[in-house]
């Protein structure tokens, strides 16, 4: 057991937090819903019929959808932008590095689709960013989905059609100023990252140079 939590503490401990973080998400839109439903006479709702509900869905999926394009788009324009002096960047004054290095099936420990090439190589190879962009893809259609509802909802009680079709709903300002805005503070926060690691640092992370690195040294070595 204490190896297991050596090894994967940190996936652990992320994990645990997400589900403590989504369940106050779940009590904190359950109470607030119910407030606004004794505002407007509507019988209340219990806790498990708000986490089903498409208020919540929407409000979950449009998060998601922010963190895994935030993601895709981070590893992949790694692939080939710089910034020198980033503990998050490739080294733009390093010819060969590890990461450019095509895979070699005689490596020892590497993985049985290094060893079996082709087609199963090619999307490996390109696995990372494939499996984010399937998740915010995914994660943009729920939002989607969770919101058209609840703007059919909203124009219902204001006398509107009952009826709003995702892709009607996906036409709408309020699609694109809820996705918009989140979108806009993954960038921002991705763009601090990469520049605050050129002059701070965080002793012990990978996330951060050595303390004694200069601030021209680009990458974590």
């Amino acid at each position: 057991m204490r190896r297991l939590w050596r090894n994967n503490g940190l996936s652990v401990v992320l994990l645990v937090l997400f589900v403590c973080a989504l369940t106050g998400q779940a009590v904190a839109g359950w109470k607030r819903e119910n407030e606004d439903r004794r505002t407007h006479g509507r019988p209340q709702s219990t806790l498990f019929q708000y986490s089903h509900s498409p208020g919540f869905l929407e409000a979950t999926a449009e998060n998601w959808e922010s963190e895994f394009m935030q993601m895709a788009a981070y590893v992949w324009l790694t692939v080939f932008l710089f910034q020198k002096g980033s503990a998050e960047s490739k080294d733009p004054d390093q010819a060969a590095q590890a990461v450019d290095r095509y895979p070699d099936p005689r490596r020892p420990h590497a993985p049985k689709v290094v060893r079996r090439g082709g087609l199963a190589l090619w999307l490996y190879r390109r696995s990372l960013v494939i499996v984010f962009t399937v998740l915010f893809i995914g994660s943009f259609f729920l939002h989607a989905t969770g919101g058209a509802r609840v703007y059919a909802e909203e124009r219902a009680e204001h006398g509107g059609s009952a009826h709003v079709s995702i892709l009607e709903y996906m036409r709408t300002s309020q699609f694109w100023f809820e996705s918009l805005q989140n979108w806009q503070s993954e960038f921002l926060a991705v763009f601090a990252i990469v520049v605050f690691t050129i002059f701070l640092r965080q002793h012990g992370s990978p996330e951060s140079k050595p303390v004694d690195a200069a601030h021209r040294d680009t990458g974590v070595g």
